[in-house]
């Protein structure tokens, strides 16, 4: 706990008795004064003029060196940690303050709280697979990279549940229609999408109906996979990517495949992450999401222009 400070009197006689040749231990005798403190003040007067308190910058930090040490390393140990979880270690080690406090500390060392991103979930298979992955095509030309084509389905929904907008209102108007996205339960209906896409440009944009099997599946690449990469004047020699879901390889699916004498691009499991086209689709999503369709007719529609553009 810090004791009071010395007042402008004390300060000034100690100040005087170092003027008129006394040192410090005879000062301290003197005043009833520790020595640290007669040497801190006769070193401020030397360097201001002044024994009198200087402005501060600000009010004084409710936070020690060492409370503020404390809490980077919770929050390095575990990031996922509340800001009422370290206002409570705060507390036990003896040093309450606000929440805000305590964010404007961390900020101070580089944190900063943000949403945590999701990932796939994966096992020591799976990251060996996807290192092994990622040494094998290290060296891949730009070339061999153009001649990809990347695909995958998606789903989205009417209303976008998830699809975050900001607007311009002002106080109270919150609740006003155009200030609003308009929701319903379970997104008031959604489509499925397959499309692919490669260094060149979008291919081919299809709308799945119903649930998909294998046997869909095959006639999706049946009536656009070779005509994609026609219209994007991949060649035949072109590599086509997929992910490992059951139905890309069930044994209908692989003897398309290899009737047509396609290419696969090998895929780690669990890496869905790694496929480009997941850009793509998350800018499709915002373009369709900012039109506002108002049912799934237009939502298809408007998928489709976007995906052209």
């Amino acid at each position: 706990m810090k004791s009071k400070e010395l007042s402008v009197d004390l300060r000034d006689k100690i100040v005087s008795r170092h003027k008129s040749g006394e040192g410090y231990r005879k000062i301290t005798a003197a005043l009833k004064v520790p020595m640290s403190t007669v040497a801190s003040i006769i070193r401020k007067w030397k360097k201001f003029g002044t024994t009198r308190t200087l402005p501060r910058a600000g009010r004084p930090s409710k936070l020690s060196d060492r409370g503020r040490r404390a809490l980077v390393r919770e929050v390095t140990k575990n990031p996922m940690i509340t800001l009422s979880e370290l206002q409570r270690s705060s507390v036990e080690r003896g040093e309450p303050c606000r929440r805000t406090t305590i964010s404007a500390a961390i900020h101070q060392s580089g944190l900063y709280g943000r949403v945590a991103r999701r990932k796939p979930l994966l096992s020591k298979r799976h990251k060996a697979a996807r290192l092994e992955f990622a040494k094998r095509h290290l060296k891949d030309s730009q070339t061999m990279r153009n001649k990809i084509l990347w695909s995958d389905e998606t789903k989205i929904e009417l209303f976008g549940v998830n699809a975050r907008r900001h607007v311009w209102r002002k106080p109270g108007t919150a609740h006003h229609e155009a200030n609003t996205i308009p929701t319903v339960k379970h997104g008031g209906g959604s489509i499925m999408l397959w499309g692919c896409f490669s260094a060149a440009g979008t291919g081919r944009l299809v709308r799945i109906e119903g649930k998909m099997n294998a046997a869909m599946y095959r006639d999706i690449l049946d009536k656009n996979l070779l005509q994609s990469a026609l219209d994007l004047r991949l060649g035949r020699r072109f590599i086509f990517q997929q992910d490992n879901d059951p139905k890309h390889t069930a044994k209908i699916s692989k003897q398309w495949l290899q009737d047509h004498s396609v290419n696969v691009l090998e895929w780690p499991s669990q890496s869905p992450d790694l496929n480009p086209i997941e850009h793509l689709w998350r800018d499709l999503k915002m373009a369709v999401h900012r039109r506002l369709p108002s049912n799934l007719m237009e939502l298809q529609r408007y998928c489709k222009e976007e995906w052209a553009k």
